[in-house]
């Protein structure tokens, strides 16, 4: 995810919000050096300039800057991507690694995660995400036709549970462990060399949303990431033994 400061801009940010008074640039310039970061006066007056017109400061005339609510609201956001993409880094560790045992981690993960998101949508969706999953159906069905990728509706229909589940929690940890774009297709590629044909169990788990029968949504969501896990064994399997035939 892009970050929207970057680190001297926080940093500096960070400083002016623990004053309770204006601060200039040479205080700034010793805080910073405090903190071992080292800035020229020149480039600390350039930060200060964008920061302020983009309404995350505010000139105290002669005194200084002051922070301003937006300024606290963007290190709140900015803090927040950099742990988003600490953890997407050390998923993309995993996905990208020539272990492929690792991808059953992210499966279970995702089994644990997704069989109670998908009992909570059940009880919980409203009639425009059964519409929206229902779009996503059709869209995965032509694409699927045409042999085109389907990793894009694969993520936004497990995402759509998510966010159904009406648990931020889960969906934030759904969010993290299932949404990068990168890991859908790496398994997608993979369900094609095993030969394990599109499946219908994106249809049966929205029948079963549909119809209310929170049991059977979550049968088949389980049943649905064990066929996933199956075929990542038998990707396995083959990566073995065509070393061992090397």
């Amino acid at each position: 995810m892009q970050q929207i400061l970057d680190k001297y801009e926080i940093s500096i940010l960070k400083i002016i919000s623990s004053s309770d008074k204006p601060l200039g640039s040479w205080v700034i310039e010793s805080r910073l050096k405090e903190k071992n970061i080292e800035i020229s006066t020149a480039t600390i007056g350039r930060v200060l300039s964008k920061l302020e017109n983009n309404h995350y400061l505010k000139k105290e005339k002669n005194k200084g800057r002051n922070i301003t609510e937006e300024g606290r609201t963007a290190i709140q956001k900015a803090e927040t991507i950099n742990k988003i993409n600490f953890h997407k880094q050390k998923i993309d560790q995993i996905i990208t690694s020539e272990l492929l045992e690792n991808f059953s981690m992210v499966i279970q993960a995702r089994k644990a995660i997704e069989r109670e998101t998908v009992v909570l949508a059940t009880k919980y969706i409203t009639e425009e995400e059964l519409d929206h999953l229902e779009d996503i159906l059709k869209t995965q069905k032509i694409k699927s036709v045409n042999n085109e990728s389907i990793a894009e509706e694969d993520i936004e229909f497990h995402k759509t549970i998510a966010k159904a589940s009406r648990n931020i929690v889960l969906e934030s940890l759904y969010n993290i462990i299932a949404t990068f774009k990168q890991q859908s297709r790496i398994f997608e590629d993979l369900r094609e060399q095993v030969n394990s044909p599109y499946s219908k169990y994106h249809e049966m788990i929205y029948k079963a949303i549909k119809k209310g029968d929170e049991l059977l949504a979550k049968n088949i969501m389980e049943e649905h990431l064990d066929n996933l896990m199956k075929d990542v064994l038998a990707f396995w399997g083959r990566y073995k033994n065509s070393e061992t035939e090397e």
